[in-house]
């Protein structure tokens, strides 16, 4: 799919401004216009620019205020401020505040368009991008349209390029490893292997040999050489899950293994030198367990040179529904299951649930539904199956209220074997209004009529 780059632009001139969205399409960019830094505040979150280039004169919310919020919130998206009244003093404060470049009115459109390439390129945005090209596929396995996961991949994109020590803190199930594959397809490794191991799934005396290998005769079984993980992905990413888990004893171990680009295997007399990239994860808060000395300081600041941190799915609901109808696709696709989409009120229970499992709960829910259900369409009482709600949980006051009234109803078409006028009568309300209310729980009146149809 060719993805255009966006710029957004913020002035309060209305001719200013479409003068420059004629430069800048011209040039190849996708433009956004907002008249004041208020509108552009909305279509940060909704349209996700890579670029924002802003007045910093205007009424209400002026030009810093304004970079202040976006720099906040979007910590790595460029901002170029204009201004027909600027001074040193004010261009040398917005830099060391963080704003990306300063430029005086009346500007060259030239100057402009080298500034915008620069940040797009400094941002992560591939020339080839810039120029029309299509989007790199680093992140393809991380499904999302949330603007704080958009902020985060851009984090990684820019450090995936160097070959800093990256930690990953998110929850479990938030992909953790998904982002650090990302990371190194990104980088200059990407040809070389990438391989992972979960810190906390291996015992500890088998932990060690999995990550430095060993000898022959090391230990009872050592039936031959054994080469561990660093040797195995030499020139390439090695990715320690959950490593806040790993023993005290081997974090000694680990870390001289960082300083000195060396490993020494189990039951060897000499070192072999490695060159590998570490890309290092945790559910556990690192700083917290250095702090209560759990977790060697020096490996922390050792492992801890860039950290990301990848928000739980219940800080990102807008990305659930994108999440479930894909995995629901690649289930579908599999065979096995009629289901094809969701019921409205599935999607929404889905869309309001708390997620403590995140990512890999919603999969594990999505899965469970689409097994058990015999129709194209899931209904909320598998997704409600899946989730097992706790009876004493208390629902919203909309959400009791729908489930009250599906459950009447149903009870009400059983009663009258799906006759619509008895159901309308004892109800108590018109033909055509409880047809309304069977539409929107889809419920068919002919399902619960007997092999011989009542008459309405």
């Amino acid at each position: 799919m060719n993805m255009r780059p966006k710029i957004l632009l913020v002035d309060d001139d209305p001719d200013l401004l479409r003068l420059l969205s004629i430069r800048l399409n011209t040039a190849g960019w996708e433009v956004m216009t907002a008249s004041s830094a208020e509108s552009a505040l909305s279509l940060l979150e909704e349209r996700q620019p890579q670029v924002v280039v802003t007045d910093l004169r205007m009424d209400g919310m002026d030009g810093m205020d304004f970079f202040d919020t976006v720099h906040e919130r979007f910590s790595t998206l460029p901002v170029i401020i204009l201004t027909a009244h600027g001074t040193i003093p004010e261009a040398v404060e917005a830099t060391k505040r963080g704003v990306f470049t300063f430029l005086t009115k009346p500007f060259d459109s030239k100057d402009l368009l080298d500034h915008i390439h620069r940040a797009l390129r400094i941002s992560g945005i591939p020339v080839e991008e810039s120029e029309g090209g299509t989007q790199s596929s680093f992140s393809s396995e991380i499904i999302t349209r949330s603007a704080i996961m958009d902020d985060l991949l851009k984090q990684a994109r820019r450090v995936a390029v160097s070959n800093a020590a990256v930690l990953i803190h998110g929850e479990s199930g938030t992909g953790k490893e998904l982002l650090a594959r990302a990371i190194h397809r990104a980088g200059p490794r990407r040809e070389q292997p990438f391989l992972g191991l979960n810190c906390s799934a291996i015992p500890e005396h088998l932990l060690e040999s999995e990550l430095f290998g060993h000898n022959k005769g090391a230990f009872t079984n050592a039936t031959r050489d054994h080469k561990g993980l660093f040797q195995a992905a030499e020139g390439g990413t090695l990715f320690l899950d959950e490593i806040g888990d790993m023993p005290l004893v081997l974090q000694a171990k680990l870390l001289r293994v960082l300083e000195e680009k060396e490993v020494r295997p189990v039951g060897a007399t000499a070192n072999v030198p490695v060159n590998v990239r570490i890309i290092s994860a945790s559910h556990h808060d690192l700083d917290e367990l250095a702090k209560s000395r759990l977790f060697r300081e020096d490996l922390y600041y050792r492992l801890n040179v860039v950290r990301l941190d990848i928000p739980p799915l219940r800080e990102r609901p807008e990305d659930v529904q994108l999440l479930a109808n894909h995995f629901l696709r690649e289930i579908a696709a599999g065979g096995g299951t009629p289901a094809q989409s969701f019921s409205p009120e599935a999607m929404e229970r889905l869309v309001t649930a708390p997620w403590p499992g995140n990512v890999r709960q919603l999969l594990n829910v999505i899965e469970y539904s689409a097994t058990l259900c015999t129709t194209a369409v899931i209904p909320l009482s598998l997704v409600q199956r899946a989730l097992r709600l706790k009876t004493g949980a208390l629902p919203s006051l909309s959400t009791a209220r729908r489930n009250f009234e599906r459950e009447y109803l149903t009870r009400l078409l059983k009663m009258t074997e799906g006759n619509i006028t008895q159901a309308a009568r004892l109800a108590q309300r018109n033909r055509t209004e409880l047809y309304k209310l069977l539409h929107r729980y889809h419920l068919n009146p002919e399902t619960f009529r007997s092999s011989k149809p009542a008459k309405d």
